[in-house]
């Protein structure tokens, strides 16, 4: 593969050269199937749906694109696309009512058509329903996103299942976040829990058509029950976790000797958890993995447009 020069990398568009490397490629065993399809250009790289943004202020301390529209520019630089976005006031709010309301306004104001606001509820706090009927009636979100751990609650809550029901009789989106960071910097005052996966395969597997992603997920020490969950009709998960060279490649087992991990490509979406992470980091991951032109499509754009269409 031709290497990326680091100063091209902070000066333009990685995906260009991304696709662009990636043309210039000889075909390998895993390109095969992708030997006589036509030469991308740089120029006609296809663009980029980001499933993992969050808009407003980190809580505990302030990042670099934490302003909205600094945030927009920077991920089209990059040829994002769309960007499914939450917010950051989500994970510590008890109102969740005026965040919902005020990602709506933010999103509409600074990304109409680019950024897709998704809501979040919170198990812990009553009338989480309500909250989920005014995402979806009210400021039309195709989505709603919850953070176990930092909301007080895990997946083995007893309205997990039910909130799976809501969602999949709506015809929505439910992100799942695994993490916001790494535990090790966590503010001391903050007691963020682990996430337990085995509820939410169970409340999947009672509601198999529910669409659901997992966000910041790493899937290392899951195993089976991460392969389980991948069957159901309407899972996948962002790579902003994936970590290692050729990460991405691991999991889906696109490197030559190493077996698929857990996930076929068709479940993986693009994530790049900015403005926490830079979104560079996300991109960056799909040129070290060895991936041939419709892997890059579908983990791209392909995969998330499926889960959820647009008009």
């Amino acid at each position: 593969m031709k290497l990326i020069d680091r100063r091209s990398f902070l000066k333009n568009s990685l995906l260009g050269a991304a696709v662009a490397s990636l043309a210039k490629q000889q075909p390998s065993a895993s390109q095969t199937a992708a030997r006589n399809a036509p030469v991308v250009s740089s120029s006609q790289a296809p663009g980029i749906i980001d499933t993992n943004v969050n808009l407003f202020s980190w809580p505990f301390r302030a990042l670099k694109y934490c302003d909205t529209k600094a945030l927009v520019a920077k991920l089209k630089k990059h040829r994002v696309i769309e960007a499914w976005a939450g917010s950051f006031e989500a994970l510590l709010s008890k109102d969740m009512s005026g965040v919902n309301a005020r990602l709506a306004a933010e999103c509409l104001e600074h990304g109409p058509g680019f950024l897709i606001p998704f809501g979040s509820v919170n198990l812990a706090w009553p009338d989480w329903q309500e909250d989920v009927r005014r995402c979806h009636e009210v400021h039309k979100m195709p989505g709603i996103r919850i953070y176990p751990g930092y909301q007080p609650f895990d997946l083995d809550h007893p309205g997990m299942a039910s909130l799976v029901r809501m969602i999949a009789e709506s015809g929505l989106v439910l992100q799942v976040v695994f993490g916001m960071e790494d535990p090790r910097v966590h503010h001391p005052i903050i007691n963020v829990g682990p996430v337990t996966f085995g509820p939410l395969l169970k409340a999947v597997k009672s509601t198999p058509n529910a669409k659901v992603e997992l966000l910041h997920f790493s899937g290392s020490s899951q195993g089976e029950d991460l392969s389980l969950f991948m069957t159901k009709t309407n899972t996948v998960m962002d790579i902003s976790r994936l970590e290692g060279n050729g990460a991405v490649g691991r999991m889906i087992g696109s490197i030559t000797g190493l077996p698929s991990v857990h996930v076929p490509v068709d479940r993986i979406v693009f994530g790049s958890h900015a403005p926490y992470f830079p979104v560079e980091t996300a991109i960056l991951k799909l040129i070290e993995s060895p991936l041939d032109v419709q892997q890059l499509q579908a983990i791209m754009q392909d995969n998330a447009r499926r889960l959820l269409p647009r008009a």
